[in-house]
């Protein structure tokens, strides 16, 4: 690796990141627009959520920008100078490449097994076309393991070696790849989505969409790395002596079980979703949480990417009070961001999922479902990023065992908690189980780093977040408001209608949150604005 690596400003950082996950995000929206416009919530969708929770959760785990593979490259990279970098990277990749080949051949050959493990449900005459796609799928898709733990490692890689434009727009790919497929199956079914040959066929073309994007996605990630002149040293070269082998593995192995334990938590979800007599729960989940995850996955790269470093370099006693800033500013900007959205999915979640959702194959019925579960997930948003920024500070003290051991937990109180909120409230209390395992979890991380760091603040950090708990609850009290007087005057049918309304209820409840906490004077808060403010402007 023979780039310098030049530090850049966290607001330089957080605007190349925010927007080119911007764009990735809005190009995965419209690949799951397209999903939905063809399949609804029907067999091939819903098929689709229960094959795609293996390689899915590794791709997201492995390859993600913010998972425990970038995290542990990223932490070790940043002390190193570039000369002993190649042989790291080397040797990592040659390692995490022979266990997932494995993975792929074993998620192959027991795709039947795996299939009726999570979703024991699924074996009944009424859903057996989904279980017989979701085996085709999950085939398919069984590549996917070994191509997720490549992009996590390139990402880390062109991350440490300040490429951060690339990383984080690279996930388009996919999305270009599944809107291709299915968009062009999609326009030749001639009305067939009822026909169960449909089905399958549509569910297979899913697959192998999702299959080619992220091989597309990873192909991109390896020409950047040729460009930047990362590759040109490589002679795969292995060496499993190296101190920072040693170090990556101490953090990267207790982290991907620590991470992977929350996507157990969705497999117990999808195993009690399997039960549940309402058709299209699995898919619906899915929508939901797209709804959820994209404005969440954007905010979480432009907070999470450039402190994940800054939280590394601090590390040291010397730099404890720093440290403790720089947790305060991450947790803020998280409630800042996150919690006037959440209020906003609770208040409007209905013409949302409409505006977003209802057309082709998706009707109102699953219009009615679908925000069921948004209400419950948009409850829980600050929780889901804050938990994020607590855990990186574990990583970068080089602890991945204390997130693991939460994890570890956490599964037993979300099965409880799945089976309690499931037979009391159906749907929705997958979302609310998995709402109450990230507040536990929350709380636990707190209390333990309070300790490792020989006290924290964390009184006085509360004030400014319940003052903008408290700014969101209103915001989104006069959102409804707002969306009632709408409806009264406008009604509530055709599509400009419906997104005329969210404009106007959504500007005057973010105007209100804003006016509140510009009263407020939080200065993380004011600091953050008018850098990014001043960033987009020059």
């Amino acid at each position: 690796m023979t780039q310098q690596k030049t530090p850049r400003s966290m607001v330089g950082i957080a605007g190349i990141v925010a927007a080119a996950t911007l764009i990735s995000k809005i190009f995965g929206f419209v690949r799951q627009l397209v999903v939905a416009a063809a399949f609804g919530l029907g067999p091939s969708a819903d098929a689709f959520n229960y094959a795609y929770t293996i390689p899915g959760f590794l791709l997201v785990l492995l390859g993600g920008i913010n998972g425990p593979f970038y995290s542990a490259i990223i932490s070790v990279l940043s002390k190193q100078n570039d000369k002993k970098s190649s042989p790291f990277v080397e040797t990592v990749t040659i390692l995490v490449g022979g266990v997932l080949i494995i993975v792929a051949i074993t998620i192959a050959v027991f795709a039947p097994q795996f299939i009726d493990i999570f979703a024991p449900g699924l074996r009944t005459p009424e859903k057996e076309i989904v279980r017989v796609i979701a085996i085709h799928q999950l085939r398919i898709m069984s590549p996917i393991a070994v191509l997720a733990g490549f992009i996590g490692i390139s990402f880390g890689v062109l991350n440490a070696n300040n490429q951060f434009w690339l990383p984080s727009i690279s996930p388009l790919f996919s999305s270009i790849s599944v809107i291709l497929g299915v968009g062009i199956f999609f326009l030749q079914a001639d009305n067939q989505t009822s026909n169960p040959e449909y089905l399958v066929q549509g569910g297979i073309v899913l697959a192998i969409s999702t299959v080619a994007g992220a091989t597309l996605q990873f192909i991109v990630q390896v020409l950047a790395q040729i460009k930047a002149g990362i590759l040109s040293q490589l002679s795969l070269r292995v060496d499993f002596h190296q101190p920072e082998v040693k170090n990556t593995m101490k953090i990267m192995l207790p982290a991907t079980f620590s991470s992977g334990m929350l996507h157990i938590n969705l497999y117990t979800d999808l195993f009690f979703a399997s039960l549940i007599p309402v058709n299209g729960v699995a898919a619906g989940l899915a929508n939901a949480g797209l709804l959820v995850q994209t404005p969440l996955g954007i905010i979480s790269n432009v907070i999470l990417v450039p402190l994940l470093p800054l939280f590394s370099q601090l590390t040291d006693i010397q730099y404890r009070q720093e440290l403790k800033l720089r947790i305060r500013q991450g947790l803020i900007l998280s409630a800042f961001t996150m919690l006037p959205l959440g209020a906003l999915m609770v208040a409007l979640s209905l013409p949302i999922v409409q505006v977003i959702y209802e057309r082709g194959a998706f009707d109102y019925k699953d219009s009615v479902l679908v925000s069921s579960l948004l209400i419950v997930n948009g409850i829980g948003m600050f929780v889901y990023l804050g938990r994020d920024v607590l855990v990186r500070v574990f990583y970068a003290l080089g602890d991945g065992q204390t997130p693991f051991c939460i994890s570890m937990v956490n599964i037993g109180l979300n099965i409880i908690f799945d089976y309690i909120f499931v037979n009391t409230l159906g749907a929705p209390g997958l979302v609310l189980a998995t709402l109450g395992v990230n507040c536990n979890s929350v709380f636990l991380l707190l209390f333990i780093l309070n300790r490792k760091l020989n006290g924290l603040p964390i009184m006085e950090w509360s004030l400014p977040i319940l003052g903008l708990a408290g700014a969101s609850v209103v915001a989104g009290v006069t959102s409804f408001a707002t969306l009632q007087l709408c409806q009264i005057f406008l009604g509530n049918h055709g599509l400009i209608t419906l997104l005329l309304q969210l404009v106007i209820s959504s500007s005057v409840g973010l105007c209100l949150f804003g006016i509140i906490t510009a009263i407020m004077k939080v200065p993380e808060v004011n600091i953050f604005a008018t850098k990014l403010l001043q960033h987009f402007v020059k």
